[in-house]
């Protein structure tokens, strides 16, 4: 009779591995969103200011406002992932209506006409800089099974220690070996693994054994990985500015990160060999996240004259604090090991936390306005990832994986065109964006562009604005953290049609 083995298991030290690059990452990008004005110039406003998104390019931008305002706009996203696993093509969509802005601005102009402070700005915005909500399928045939992950965790380890005690629940075993020094959560890894029925002792009567078999037999297996994405890192801004004379602007910003993300990887896994011991493997891993963080800017707009504007602008490093909470669950119909265990939803609970310090970035900006024609905008970005850090920098396995983002990943240029012509009382809108790649090899994480265009209606006392924006972007996504060294090329295009509705006061 066929048994399925369902393991379940949390554990404060099995997340200390989960922390990594792809962490500093996902929290130190910020993806185009904003007002639909901001989107449909490609987000090309750090010499221009006068949108509330415009805060984030460059916190001067507040006071190019000439009176006070409220703006929010509504976002439709649309996410294609096509994913190329050993020759095996498989596409997946994913799609989600949300408010991703809202905000204010109050100017306060001078009333002393000799005085050279001429107005001050007080602002608020709130910005989705990042919607997670993603999917991703990859399917094919391949000679790397799942056993080899549990293989390299398990080698070194020694076989007594993966075996539960009289009386000991799988949970609970699996706790221990994660709070006990020298084990962790490679041990777990392994734990997994043997009770799971994947891999056994090469003499398993030996407690003192350290190395291990695969009880699974093939030429070759057939893959699914599934996964699931949801959360956003969202962003509220208190702004402040001050245009000084008729050429300079001046401002700054306090910014306050909020954290949700659930990612649910799920490996499936079948065997053709009749003779393997092991023929069917599920493996789930579900992580969630959630926290806050804080970042602050500086920046200033002059006009060289009637035309032409310059702008400057540093953001601080984010650094943000984060609490994580792992599930992990195997299943195989492997019949060997013991009585059954029924299966669980996952479970969680908090177990570990700790900080992310993102790059700072510059910004450096030109634009040229042609009176109540339109404008052309370009703005320049730098932005060094290998100093981003994983914290506390005293843990040994942050400061090795902080010594690996150092390596792998480099400065990063970004530049965004936009430019916006009127007729009347129609804006015709459109942008460009390019980010280069992270990592100094740009093979991981492509090099990502995007295109965007939009039309606004200006009804005098009020403005409706609409945009289309399209960002590429390619990336491997490997399906398990060790033992399956092919990874799926994965290409997504992400569109997003934002509304947005301005109210002048």
């Amino acid at each position: 009779m066929k048994r399925l083995l369902t393991f379940i298991a949390l554990s404060a030290c099995a997340i200390s591995s989960a922390q990594n690059i792809d962490d500093v990452l996902r929290y130190s990008s910020e993806n185009l969103q904003g007002t639909a004005r901001f989107q449909g110039m490609g987000g090309a406003f750090g010499a221009l200011g006068g949108d509330l998104s415009a805060l984030g390019a460059n916190p001067a931008g507040s006071a190019v406002f000439n009176n006070s305002l409220f703006t929010f706009t509504g976002t439709y996203f649309d996410r294609k992932a096509e994913a190329n696993y050993r020759g095996s093509i498989t596409n997946d969509n994913s799609n989600s209506l949300d408010i991703n802005q809202v905000g204010g601005a109050l100017v306060f102009k001078s009333q002393d006409p000799d005085s050279k402070w001429k107005k001050i700005t007080g602002a608020f915005n709130y910005d989705m800089v990042q919607n997670f909500d993603d999917r991703v399928y990859a399917t094919g045939l391949s000679n790397e099974g799942i056993d080899n992950y549990f293989l390299n965790f398990a080698n070194g380890i020694l076989a007594e220690d993966l075996k539960t005690l009289d009386n000991e629940t799988l949970n609970d075993a699996y706790l221990d070996i994660g709070a006990t020094d020298g084990l962790g959560y490679p041990a777990q890894q392994a734990f997994l693994g043997f009770q799971g029925g994947i891999i056994d002792p090469t003499n398993p009567d030996d407690p003192n054994e350290t190395t291990y078999v695969s009880n699974a037999d093939y030429n070759e297996v057939s893959q699914q990985f599934r996964q699931t994405v949801s959360g956003q890192n969202s962003k509220f801004t208190v702004n402040a500015a001050t245009q000084y004379g008729d050429y300079l602007q001046f401002g700054a910003s306090l910014n306050f990160h909020n954290v949700l993300f659930d990612r649910l990887n799920s490996y499936q896994e079948e065997y053709f060999d009749s003779n393997s011991d092991v023929r069917r493997t599920t493996f789930e891993n579900l992580l969630q996240t959630e926290g806050s963080g804080f970042s602050l800017g500086i920046g200033a707009i002059g006009k060289l004259n009637e035309f032409i504007r310059l702008g400057a602008s540093y953001q601080s490093p984010t650094w943000y604090r984060l609490t994580d909470n792992l599930a992990q669950r195997i299943s195989s119909n492997y019949d060997q090991r013991g009585p059954l265990v029924d299966g669980s939803p996952f479970l969680g609970t908090t177990i570990f936390d700790y900080q992310i310090k993102t790059p700072g970035k510059l910004t450096g900006s030109i634009a040229a306005v042609f009176a109540q024609n339109g404008l052309l905008s370009f703005d320049y970005s730098y932005q060094d990832f290998s100093t981003a850090e994983l914290r506390p920098t005293s843990d040994a396995v942050f400061a090795s994986e902080n010594a690996f983002i150092s390596e792998s990943l480099g400065a990063v240029s970004s530049f965004r065109v936009g430019g916006e012509y009127r007729i009347k009382r129609i804006s015709l809108r459109a942008g460009y964006r390019y980010e280069q790649s992270p990592y100094e090899d740009g093979n991981i994480i492509g090099d990502l562009n995007g295109i965007s265009g939009g039309l606004g209606f200006n009804f005098g006392g009020s403005r409706l604005d609409f945009a289309v924006n399209r960002l590429e972007q390619d990336v491997l996504r490997y399906l398990a953290e060790t033992g399956i060294n092919t990874p799926a090329l994965v290409n997504k295009i992400n569109m997003t049609y934002s509304l947005g509705y301005t109210l002048n006061f």
